[in-house]
């Protein structure tokens, strides 16, 4: 037991949030590699190799919360700097070679490991508007020169990532938005720029759908238009169609999703009997929840939800407990941003949003997505041990105080080398603010 507390520190109700995703990870992907292994002739082959790489985002949570959250002030910049290094890199190779899978160029593989560069930037952009936010807070709000940083800062990163995943880049603009306003920057910036957004959204979407297929693919870095305007035209003017003259080759993706929640019933047809994951291309990565409603049924669908909000509930009581403002919003802004992931896939499983390519986190098949979405839990557990030990010092304190003599000071102990070095005393990981 001395053990098992050893290497699960932190808020106990994130672990058991994390180690459910996993097992339900483990058991869904399974099920929907049906694909894969008849490709690789491999029974074992693709659930072997996931097991191994949540085994290993496992341990990368381990690791990661054993970190003091301060060191986490000194991440952001070099993640920046190499991600927009290496987005460079993928957008210029895939339009100069026209490599690319899915009509995107997202991957680049390094030592034979295929990963994402935009997984890497979504951790700087997160990490990095915490650090900005936590600097300059007081009374009335985050620091003048926030705002103005952290648009620099989020519009090269999504410059980047937009013309290759459109979906992606406006999760991660968003997710700091939401950030911004729970970091209290200046409501009429925060209003100026949400009616900008939407404007320039109404404009591209009007631009799209007046623009011919074929002048769209001869615009320079325009070879996703086609597909977002297919896919905005597929969910916007969609109409019910009886199911006798129903054409499931228009769009299968979506129609075998909608067939898999349409005859999963409440408690679905059971762990592995899916028959929807054999004509599902992505089953096992951007449809699999619809293959969770299917197998587990709308129970099963409704206890996956509820995991990702008691993250968010979690991460928010966390927040609340800080005695900082940056782990306050590291937190938040993980959260927000894994949550806002998780919701959006959900919804293009079950037909409310746009096909888009959002993995689920830490449920679907995947490499850097996982390690990076471990590496944010981790983090939470992190802050959550920063907070356990601040209030067991809080009831210390109140203790001695109420124990001590009318008059006289309570006797309290100096810090104890441990946890010196768990609060390090260097002024850049100590720059941020208190809350008042």
């Amino acid at each position: 037991m001395d053990l098992l507390r050893s290497i699960f520190k932190g808020n106990k109700v994130i672990w058991i949030i994390f180690l459910a995703l996993c097992l339900i990870s483990i058991i869904e992907v399974f099920s929907a590699a049906s694909t894969l292994t008849y490709k690789s002739g491999d029974h074992w082959g693709p659930i072997t190799q996931h097991t191994i790489l949540l085994s290993i985002g496992a341990l990368i949570v381990v690791l990661v919360h054993n970190i003091p959250y301060k060191w986490f002030q000194m991440f952001p910049y070099p993640l920046l700097l190499v991600s927009v290094i290496l987005l460079a890199f993928v957008m210029i190779t895939g339009m100069v070679t026209g490599d690319r899978i899915n009509g995107a160029a997202r991957w680049m593989t390094f030592m034979g490991i295929q990963f994402q560069p935009s997984e890497l930037a979504k951790m700087g952009v997160v990490m990095g508007t915490a650090v900005i936010l936590s600097r300059g807070q007081d009374e009335h709000g985050a620091s003048p020169k926030a705002f103005k940083r952290i648009m620099i800062m989020t519009c090269i990163v999504c410059g980047l990532i937009l013309p290759e995943n459109y979906s992606t880049g406006a999760l991660l603009f968003g997710t700091v938005f939401l950030m911004m306003i729970i970091g209290r920057v200046q409501t009429k910036k925060l209003v100026l720029l949400g009616g900008g957004l939407i404007g320039a959204a109404a404009l591209f979407v009007a631009f799209l759908l007046a623009t011919p297929n074929e002048t769209l693919e001869k615009i320079p870095m325009g070879h996703r238009f086609t597909t977002v305007k297919a896919r905005i035209t597929d969910f916007a003017y969609a109409k019910e169609v009886p199911p006798a003259k129903f054409d499931i080759d228009g769009d299968a993706q979506v129609a075998h999703a909608r067939i898999a929640v349409a005859t999963s019933h409440i408690l679905g047809k059971g762990p592995g009997n899916s028959v929807q994951r054999d004509f599902l291309s992505q089953a096992y990565s951007d449809f699999i929840y619809a293959i969770i409603i299917e197998e587990l049924g709308l129970i099963g669908g409704i206890i996956v939800v509820f995991l990702y909000i008691w993250l968010l509930i979690q991460a928010g009581r966390i927040a609340r407990k800080c005695d900082r403002t940056f782990p306050a919003f590291l937190v938040t802004g993980i959260a927000l941003l894994l949550v806002t992931q998780a919701l959006f896939n959900m919804m293009v499983a079950v037909g409310l949003a746009p096909v888009t390519g959002q993995p689920l986190p830490l449920i679907s098949k995947g490499g850097t997505s996982t390690f990076i979405n471990c590496a944010y839990i981790g983090m939470i557990l992190s802050v959550s041990r920063y907070t356990a030990q601040l209030e067991e010092q809080q009831k210390q304190e109140a203790l001695q105080l109420a124990q001590a003599e009318p008059g006289k000071m309570p006797d309290i102990p100096p810090p104890s080398e441990s946890e010196l070095a768990a609060e390090p005393t260097s002024p850049l990981l100590n720059s941020d603010s208190e809350f008042k």
